[in-house]
């Protein structure tokens, strides 16, 4: 009688090209939506728009996004995912394009729109592919490695988005992006393999049937309600991140992007170690330690006042590997709650909930934080232990979605 052989713990060199191609994908995606930030400045002055008007440029691309993940969830499991992904890629990139020859602000806004109704689908027909390809023992290493596009757009965002836009003028940044976009787009459709094993698996329900029953299925509801509150924990500070640091921290313009850079550096290192010991040690408690580690940064971090730069980096760096550490646990353990003949819808859903709960996130904390005269945020540690409360509440719910995993591998 022969034993039976423990999973394959290494990856073929299709798998890690799938991986590159995934993680530079994303880096993409994350990019055209980082880069806003450092072009708030210039494109106020050189447009002659408010800071409301700036600010509905932002938000149009997260509302956009999540409308289109929602409309175009019935369809994500009628088609091979990688015709899929290209289709939505090329919308991206025309509508990146648009953002780059935008003459006026009504332009840019709808450039904008243009950009999240496409580039909003991506990273949840990315997540599918993975679950389509990865076991679930090795899904956690996978999602590090993506993750880390995060991080690298968060240092790449901010001082690339600024030099060439000093140089070249505010256009430039996007019209790099579609440059690069463009080869990314080449290596998809000549490497990439078709994705369509979940054709095989009959259904007879059309897009609406499809959409209707994956929105109303009671453990598919545990899991966009927990995306909810993880969307809200971590949108919440986000917004009022360098006013804070600048206005409460007593940091300088020129001393932020180290502070990100600094922080962006570690999270590249740390994301794949993080996926790595969600295999081996388990996706939810991993989930819990970054949870942990993460309310008890919020809870320094948002007290401080004037700080030195070095504290307030290493604080920085801590709280990210928290939240780098629930970002990447999350992700693969909410991978494994769909049936395959589910994953692009579940996945479509579950991007538009977390795409539209940012949105309201950042808004609730706009209501909660108020500024001073001097320019000092106020009221920012109660933003603090709302983000904590949150926290908490989702550990609780992603304990009962482990369970439910844990059952539905068992069978």
């Amino acid at each position: 009688m022969t034993q039976a052989q423990p999973p394959r713990q290494t990856f073929s060199r299709y798998e890690i090209l799938i991986v590159a191609i995934l993680a530079i994908l994303q880096f993409t995606i994350v990019l055209d939506f980082m880069v806003l930030s450092p072009l708030g400045a210039m494109l106020i002055t050189t447009l002659g728009i408010s800071t409301a008007q700036f600010s509905l440029v932002v938000s149009a691309y997260a509302f956009s996004a999540g409308a289109s993940g929602l409309l175009a969830a019935g369809f994500a499991d009628k088609f091979d995912r990688k015709k899929l992904l290209l289709f939505f890629y090329t919308g991206f990139m025309a509508g990146t394009v648009l953002c780059g020859l935008a003459p006026d602000y009504h332009a840019l806004l709808i450039a904008r729109v243009v950009t999240g109704i496409f580039g909003g689908v991506i990273s949840s027909i990315s997540f599918a592919i993975i679950t389509d390809l990865f076991r679930m023992e090795v899904r956690g290493r996978v999602m590090g490695f993506v993750q880390t596009a995060f991080a690298a757009s968060q240092i790449m965002g901010l001082p690339v988005g600024l030099l060439l836009a000093n140089r070249f003028g505010w256009h430039s940044p996007f019209l790099m992006i579609v440059g690069f976009s463009v080869i990314v787009y080449i290596v998809i459709a000549l490497y990439m393999k078709p994705v369509d094993a979940h054709l095989k698996l009959k259904s007879d329900r059309n897009p609406f049937q499809h959409f209707s029953k994956t929105i109303t299925r009671p453990d598919y509801l545990q899991g966009f309600l927990a995306t909810t509150l993880l969307a809200t924990g971590g949108f919440m500070l986000m917004p009022f991140g360098s006013a804070f640091s600048i206005n409460n921290l007593g940091l300088t313009n020129e001393q932020l992007p180290v502070l990100y850079g600094i922080t962006g550096v570690f999270s590249i290192i740390f994301g794949p170690l993080i996926g790595r010991a969600s295999d081996a040690v388990g996706k939810y408690r991993i989930f819990v330690a970054g949870s942990v580690l993460s309310m008890l940064m919020v809870a320094i971090y948002t007290h401080f006042g004037i700080t030195p730069l070095w504290i307030v980096i290493s604080v920085n760096v801590v709280l990210f590997i928290g939240i780098s550490s629930r970002m990447i646990s999350a992700s693969a353990l909410m991978s494994a709650v769909p049936d395959p003949q589910d994953r692009g819808a579940f996945m479509g859903i579950n991007s538009s909930v977390q795409q539209i709960s940012g949105g309201i996130a950042a808004a609730i904390a706009g209501m909660i934080v108020v500024q001073n005269q001097a320019g000092a945020l106020q009221r920012y540690d109660v933003l603090g232990y709302v983000v904590i409360g949150a926290m908490l509440v989702t550990v609780g719910m992603m304990y009962f979605i482990d369970r439910q995993v844990m059952r539905k591998m068992k069978k």
